[in-house]
Parts: structure tokens; C-alpha cells; sequence
């Protein structure tokens, strides 16, 4: 079974990846297990942000890394937090002060200006100096709610409104979500990109 590092240090995608990578003949292994810290995110767009953190776990063990690098684009805000989505509210940033600051941000934008979208940029590395990392995109469509709705999910689940199951992302069992989402998606990609090798 190939051993592969994901390059994060977020509970939330931890579980999301070996939620969906189980069965896939891939042991997956956190970056904490080797004590790898997180890379510095100096990129300026989700592309740069994945390879970084990919380079930056494959250097540090050795072995093949997945690097997500995803976030929240909102058409009222010129497609902000976006890169900056998980500091959003600064150094102190965490999922419920991001929320507010989201939310305040959009306080007089009536509803159907709310439309919003997630990414996920998933980068695969063989190893540090890969030339050629495989690179996979998924976009999850829809609106940013008025009040927080759920308990599922993290981030600005409870915000992000799903017009397809009319519920909030945070409102979605973990095996749907993991189907639709935007890491879902790109995660598919992913998976047929690496049967392929």
C-alpha cells in the first residue's frame, strides 16, 4: 500500500481525505505524523498556495504528498476572503470569527447578490523536485446565508447555502457532502489521475 502525506495540518480535511481515499489502496498519513510544520503560504493563488505546501511535505518525508489549498470566493466582495479564506480576521483568525466577519461584511447585500463559490486546488508530488505535480480543481456553487445553519462541516459551512439539497453545507451528512463538495471533486479528479500513473 503507497503511502501518502497530506500536507495540512486541518482536522476537518484530514478526516475529508481518509474519508475519501479509504478503500483506494493508499495509506494516508497526516504531516503531523512526522512532525512536519505548516509552509509558509506566500502564493497569491490557490495553485501556488497547494504546490508549496506539497513541495514543502514531500521534502520534509520523503514520500508522495496531496496538498489542499481551497477556499471561499464571494461575487459581492470581488471574489474575497478567497486565498486569505481560513485568516480572514487576522492573526487571531479561527471558523467563528471569520464567520462574523463574513457576515458583517455582507450585512445591506440582498440575497441574490450573495452568490458565492468554494475551490479546492488539490497538487499531488512524487517527490520534492517533481517537475510535473498533478494538479486538480473543484468548484462547489452557491450563497452565503444571513445566519449560520448546521453543525456538520467546518470553515464557512454553516454560511454556505446549497441550492441543489437546499439545506447549508453544515446541514449535509459527511458521505453527500464528500460527494459534491468542491475537495470532492477535485479529489475524483485525483483519483483517476493517480490510477493512471
Amino acid at each position: 500500500m503507497q503511502k501518502i502525506v497530506i500536507a495540512s495540518g486541518n482536522a476537518g480535511k484530514l478526516r475529508e481525505f481518509q474519508q475519501l481515499l479509504a478503500g483506494c489502496g493508499f495509506e494516508v498519513l497526516p504531516q503531523s505524523e512526522f512532525s512536519v510544520s505548516d509552509a509558509d503560504e506566500t502564493g497569491t493563488t490557490f495553485v501556488e498556495n497547494a504546490i508549496i505546501k506539497a513541495r514543502h511535505a514531500c521534502a520534509k518525508t520523503g514520500l508522495p504528498a496531496i496538498a489542499d489549498d481551497s477556499g471561499i470566493e464571494v461575487d459581492a466582495l470581488n471574489g474575497r476572503p478567497g486565498v486569505y479564506s481560513a485568516r480572514y480576521s487576522g492573526p487571531y483568525a479561527n471558523d467563528a470569527n471569520n464567520n462574523k466577519k463574513l457576515l458583517a461584511e455582507l450585512v445591506n447585500v440582498p440575497d441574490e447578490k450573495r452568490t458565492a463559490r468554494y475551490h479546492a486546488v488539490l497538487a499531488f508530488m512524487r517527490h520534492a523536485d517533481d517537475p510535473t505535480p498533478i494538479l486538480c480543481h473543484g468548484v462547489w456553487e452557491g450563497f452565503i446565508l444571513t445566519e449560520a445553519r448546521g453543525e456538520n462541516g467546518f470553515g464557512y459551512d454553516p454560511l454556505f447555502f446549497v441550492p441543489s439539497h437546499n439545506c447549508a453545507a453544515a446541514e449535509l451528512d459527511k458521505a453527500e457532502k464528500n460527494r459534491i463538495s468542491h475537495r470532492g471533486k477535485a479529489l475524483a479528479e485525483l483519483l483517476v489521475s493517480l490510477q493512471q500513473q
